[in-house]
């Protein structure tokens, strides 16, 4: 019976909801999850996560697009970038969040384009087209108040699909944004090159955040990239912010670089036409529920496995693959040696004392969260 339901999702043509059981959907940011079809020689149908103020609208719209994690693009998990959905929803505006082909549950495959990386970007952008397609032929979105903004990979895909210059997308924000590409020949300077490419056809503002301890980008490839697009011609504002804990590419989902990246993206929305105040009867969507996150303490570097107490090997090997998941996050541990961590919203640190408790007899406390140490010695 799961078979024949499994077939008839793939036959259908229009955007199809997933059941909420399925994927713990935030019933308090109004969360649903569609399979959104793009045409061409096949049909395809795009995973894509929508969350809408209540109200028939229509809203303003931004799109926002997710990296690329190391490994296969379909054991990705579903892109749920809570800290700027919440920002937006206080604004009025749905948040649309697709993810691309071959990423997580959509379909088709991930099409990489070699060393090409100015076609890896456009290749990208065409996916979030048919998704931005979709969501103007709907009743609630505004097509004259659209926004573009993507982290990482999602950030390069952001600047190709200014080139589009799609009607009612008003700007691009850019976290981020690129890919880095150690098996090609001198990627940085492709990086730079294409982003200058891609200037040239765009015709609308962007803004750019960046940071100093990049473990993807370093400064100088940065400065590069927003050099020859500004030298083509487009128009990009530079937050060059310097360090940011103990990686800068993870500010977007971190709650920390709130205070960076808010505040310049108030004042950049407002500058293009677009909402950028948070509205009082919006303030519900801005409460985030769950645990109150530890302060930091000095006790090691967050990098450091072997100051972690009471774990074995085991732990530790844990702990490493902790520090290679997205944040939010956070890793708990008890004095009978178990462990576990957690991430993504909702509450990784509950779940992450969930998930240690299982072994820990009740006993675990966070040892980690983010990107930070909390543990403190009794």
């Amino acid at each position: 019976m799961k078979t024949l339901a499994w077939v008839l999702l793939l036959l259908c043509t229009a955007a199809t909801p997933l059941r909420a059981a399925e994927l713990e959907l935030d019933s308090s940011l109004n969360e649903t999850v569609l399979m959104i079809p793009k045409q061409g020689l096949f049909t395809i149908k795009l995973e894509t996560t929508l969350y809408k103020p209540e109200g028939a609208g229509p809203f303003p719209v931004v799109i926002i697009n997710h990296g690329k994690a190391y490994g296969d693009p379909r054991f990705q998990d579903r892109y749920r970038p809570l800290s700027g959905v919440r920002y937006f929803l206080q604004r009025g505006y749905a948040v649309v969040v697709p993810m691309r082909q071959g990423f997580s549950k959509s379909e088709g495959s991930y099409i990489g384009g070699g060393c090409n990386i100015e076609s890896n970007g456009e290749v990208q952008a065409g996916d979030v087209k048919a998704v931005l397609d979709y969501v103007t032929a709907q009743p609630w979105a505004d097509r004259e108040q659209m926004l573009m903004v993507g982290q990482s990979h999602g950030g390069w895909t952001t600047l190709a699909f200014g080139t589009l210059n799609y009607p009612g997308v008003k700007a691009l924000v850019n976290f981020a944004g690129g890919l880095r590409q150690d098996q090609c020949t001198a990627w940085e300077r492709g990086l730079a090159i294409a982003a200058g490419s891609y200037a040239k056809a765009t015709r609308v503002p962007s803004l750019w955040f960046y940071g100093d301890n990049d473990s993807f980008f370093n400064t100088s490839t940065y400065q590069g990239m927003h050099a020859a697009y500004t030298g083509a011609g487009g128009q990009a504002r530079l937050v060059a912010f310097g360090k940011f804990g103990s990686d800068s590419h993870s500010l977007f989902g971190a709650r920390a670089g709130e205070k960076i990246w808010q505040g310049e993206l108030t004042t950049f929305l407002k500058s293009v036409g677009l909402p950028g105040e948070a509205q009082s009867a919006l303030a519900k969507y801005g409460k985030v529920s769950g645990m109150a996150v530890p302060e930091k303490t000095e006790f090691a570097a967050l990098k450091d496995d072997s100051r972690i107490p009471f774990v074995r090997d085991t732990g530790r090997a844990g702990y490493k693959l902790y520090l290679n998941k997205p944040i939010p996050r956070a890793f708990a541990i008890a004095p009978n040696g178990a462990w576990g961590y957690a991430d993504g919203d909702p509450d990784p640190l509950k779940r992450s004392l969930d998930a240690c408790n299982r072994n820990g007899k009740a006993q675990c406390k966070l040892y980690s969260v983010d990107d930070f140490v909390v543990w403190k010695e009794d």
